[in-house]
């Protein structure tokens, strides 16, 4: 069986890519391992509650922006979404908050109050993030790179904190890794709007299926591939299922797996070039620990706001110190039953530690386990109001997001690589192969679903129509 276009991997950026394509009409088919589309953000769902797997902020859904521009080539409506006011809370070691709102001037407002140690420097370092976006420094960024702490020197170690914190868990890399523009646009996204889907990113993921399959597009779930076939000449000329079937590609192939797992699994070892490898061996990612859990409306009430990312003082480099967010579904659509609303806790972990070998389950419970005692009790510490408002449900590691997609080690999110711009890995490489894609979150310029999707708008109009 031939396509033009295949797409391997049921993501955002895979599902964004096949209806894009679809819709312009192109002859593509997308396989999914799962059942299910949307991948590590797929909702889990359990005793009657649906969870979110991610903080629940989406960014670029304003008029104009990314989903705007996507749905407006598709067959299917908009998912319904709500503004946020605020955006989140930020609570510091200390237990003051500093609300990240959208207005502006209030926000600079809640900075003074919050920081009156170094109120202006810290107002001047976001009016500076403030300008390279709005002058669209993205060429200038790639010609000299800047580290974002340069341009904390002024601050105080809380005002730091603050920053660190949001750049942890919103990009994987802290202050003295994160280069400036990657800085402006994470720490100003909530300026320019978030928002949150009803019934999740899954929502999203649903819409763009049925869209592909209403633009006359494929969609085959539960269809593993395990590789890329080659033509003699060594060019990929399409994919080699788990089932033995194989299926051609006249025109592309785009990989919604991890870059790790493109090269590793679908091209093979042996056909990596040189450089490539090199610099995914650069490559660091991190996973996540999810803890899902039960709120009654009362202890909902006590909270500043529904969502709430927690800052710790960082001692040292141990993962205890990490931050942590807290996440409630939106009361418009809680996805619980009626008397409690379901709240995602997720923070970012070293994976390698969670897949050293066991001779069985065991150790991993154990591990378990005593990662959610640690973070139970950072819970409480952190969120005194909750008191015994809420209860688990379950937890999810690493290897929960491994099993369900087969990502290397589990891991989630935009890598770190540093402040190098020379690596070779761009958004959607190709490499030596001119018809190989990739797309999604380990490739993107950016982080979130916003940047995956404007990726994958650009790779749709690279490859044609």
């Amino acid at each position: 069986m031939d396509f033009e276009v295949i797409v391997i991997g049921g993501g955002i950026g895979g599902l964004t890519t096949a209806a894009l394509l679809a819709a312009r009409g192109v002859n593509v088919c997308l396989f999914e391992r799962q059942s299910r589309v949307g991948g590590c953000v797929a909702n889990f769902e359990h005793l009657g509650y649906t969870f979110e797997p991610t903080a629940g902020l989406y960014s670029g859904w304003e008029p104009g922006g990314i989903y705007e521009r996507v749905f407006s080539e598709l067959p299917v409506k908009l998912p319904e979404v709500q503004r946020l006011s605020p955006a989140y809370v930020v609570r510091l070691p200390d237990q003051s908050e500093i609300s990240v709102c959208e207005p502006v001037d209030q926000f600079e407002a809640n900075l003074r109050e919050g920081f009156p140690e170094c109120n202006e420097a810290a107002v001047s370092f976001y009016r500076t993030l403030r300008q390279i976006i709005e002058s669209g420094a993205r060429d200038s960024h790639h010609q000299a790179v800047e580290v974002t702490a340069k341009y904390l020197t002024d601050t105080s170690f809380r005002f730091r904190s603050f920053i660190d914190a949001q750049l942890e868990l919103f990009t994987q890399c802290m202050s003295e890794q994160c280069d400036l523009f990657q800085a402006a646009h994470t720490l100003t996204s909530p300026q320019r709007g978030l928002w949150a889907i009803r019934g999740g990113a899954q929502t999203l993921a649903d819409a763009l299926a049925q869209s592909l399959k209403a633009s006359g597009g494929t969609l085959r779930l539960n269809a593993p591939v395990l590789r890329l076939a080659f033509d003699p000449s060594g060019v990929p000329a399409g994919v080699d299922l788990l089932s033995g079937e194989r299926v051609n590609a006249t025109c592309a192939i785009v990989s919604n797996l991890t870059v790790w797992d493109t090269y590793g699994k679908l091209v093979g070892l042996s056909r990596i070039p040189k450089p490539v490898s090199a610099a995914l061996k650069k490559l660091h990612g991190r996973g996540a620990y999810l803890m899902f859990l039960a709120m009654d409306e009362d202890a909902g009430a006590r909270l500043p706001a529904d969502h709430i990312l927690v800052c710790h003082s960082r001692k040292g480099s141990a993962e205890s110190d990490s931050p942590f967010f807290f996440a409630a579904a939106p009361s418009w659509g809680s996805g619980s039953p009626a008397t409690h609303r379901a709240v995602t806790i997720s923070t970012l972990t070293n994976v390698e530690e969670w897949f050293t070998f066991h001779e069985d389950g065991a150790a991993h419970e154990a591990q378990d386990q005593a990662a959610l005692e640690l973070w139970w009790g950072r819970l409480h510490a952190a969120l005194p109001e909750l008191g015994a408002g809420v209860e688990l449900i379950e937890t999810a590691t690493p290897r929960t997001f491994y099993e369900s997609t087969r990502r290397k080690f589990g891991m989630v999110g935009k890598p770190c690589a540093g402040l190098d711009n020379s690596s070779p890995l761009q958004p959607f490489l190709t490499t030596s192969y001119p018809n190989l894609f990739l797309v999604g979150d380990t490739v993107s310029s950016g982080s979130g679903l916003e940047a995956i999707c404007e990726s994958a708008l650009s790779l749709v109009a690279s490859i044609g129509r």
